[in-house]
């Protein structure tokens, strides 16, 4: 996959996964139950964009229990990651693995994305969660710095969601993702707002 990791790094990511299986007997942080589906379906599909992240500040919006944005400020402990969910129970157990594993790197913000206001607009904004692109760059374009962009993790290609957005924003990668296991398709696209677009 190009993701390079240190014995610490490997250590910190099985202990995510395994209070990740842990709590999601409890707190139903996913539909997927077996351990093993949750390292490939989870864990490796979060690690497979880790060689086309390039920002320092960001914001893995509708997070859930961590996707990708857990994984991402374990690979990178020197960047700064803002995980946000409005799910109560969900950001309970992101506290719960943020102070286990010592990430400093992280902060956990419990609200919608529509009321969370940062003091500093970020660098990128990732989502595995969104239903549509255009939802993505609606609800979260106010969260993004000038010149920063949108990282969308999606399966197949999504042609006719870019279509919806082809005014505002301009595809300047696009990156189709190997996950071990994994047969489905799944791609991660970067998105940039055109100069004087309005979300």
């Amino acid at each position: 996959m190009g993701v390079a990791l240190t014995d610490t790094q490997v250590e910190q990511l099985l202990a995510y996964l395994s209070l990740f299986h842990k709590w999601n007997k409890t707190y139903n942080l996913s539909a997927i139950r077996d351990l093993d589906s949750q390292l490939d379906r989870h864990l490796l599909d979060s690690l497979s964009v880790v060689p086309y992240i390039d920002a320092d500040r960001i914001i893995d919006v509708g997070t859930g229990g961590g996707l990708p944005g857990m994984v991402l400020a374990i690979v990178f402990p020197q960047r700064h990651f803002t995980l946000l969910d409005s799910a109560g129970k969900k950001t309970r157990f992101l506290f719960q693995v943020k102070t286990q594993l010592g990430l400093d790197n992280v902060q956990v913000e419990n609200r919608r994305v529509e009321s969370f206001q940062p003091s500093q607009p970020f660098d990128a904004v990732i989502s595995r969660a969104f239903a549509s692109l255009e939802d993505m760059t609606n609800g979260c374009r106010h969260l993004l710095r000038e010149g920063g962009v949108f990282y969308a993790m999606k399966g197949i290609y999504p042609t006719d969601e870019l279509s919806a957005v082809a005014k505002h924003y301009n595809v300047s990668a696009s990156y189709p993702l190997q996950v071990p296991r994994e047969e489905g398709e799944r791609h991660l696209l970067v998105l940039e707002p055109l100069s004087g677009a309005v979300a």
